[in-house]
């Protein structure tokens, strides 16, 4: 994996900032978070099992980085607890977030807008997950159905929702806000 992001990372220096540009930044950043997710498997005891909590904090803390986010425009809030599950299912959860934190970064907060960026993870009593990410930016506009959109990264929200076994929700009263939910012991169906 991190073969490829070098390669895709050399391919983009002869770029200009654009819309090819944002391609490869996106690809690299799916890479990194699949990356980031076997490096946490590896460290972790148990190879069959991760500590969501750790990948978690690391891959939103890289991505506020690699979109250089200055901390005092854009907070993050983070409330992630310790949930562990199966690698089959850690990847589509962590794409999940990769997809809906890049988003956040990319378009919520233009021409310096301050907000707020949450991540929160946990899990109830039943062994459902609930993944929420949201921010105080501009939000959604009303007229837009993200199951219908043409997006690549809302159509790999809904996918790997679908994967899953979930359900997806979006609160559009202050900025966006996306809940998923999911049992981590289902099977997780084929993309």
């Amino acid at each position: 994996l991190q073969i490829v992001s070098s390669l895709l990372n050399l391919g983009s220096r002869g770029f200009r900032e654009g819309a090819e540009m944002d391609a490869l930044r996106e690809c690299r950043h799916r890479i990194k978070s699949m990356s980031l997710l076997h490096e946490t498997l590896y460290r972790s005891k148990d190879l069959t099992r991760i500590e969501f909590y750790n990948y978690v904090r690391k891959l939103v803390t890289e991505l506020f980085q690699s979109y250089g986010v200055k901390a005092d425009e854009v907070a993050l809030r983070m409330e992630v607890e310790d949930v562990e599950m199966g690698i089959d299912t850690a990847i589509p959860a962590g794409m999940l977030i990769n997809e809906l934190v890049s988003n956040s970064l990319k378009h919520a907060f233009p021409a310096g807008r301050k907000g707020e960026v949450l991540v929160q993870v946990g899990a109830n009593e039943d062994g459902v997950v609930t993944i929420v990410v949201g921010d105080t930016g501009v939000g959604l506009p009303r007229w837009l159905d993200f199951r219908a959109s043409e997006s690549l990264g809302m159509q790999l929200v809904t996918t790997l929702t679908e994967q899953l076994g979930g359900t997806i929700d979006l609160n559009r009263n202050k900025g966006t806000e996306f809940t998923i939910r999911f049992h981590p012991s289902r099977p997780v169906k084929e993309a």
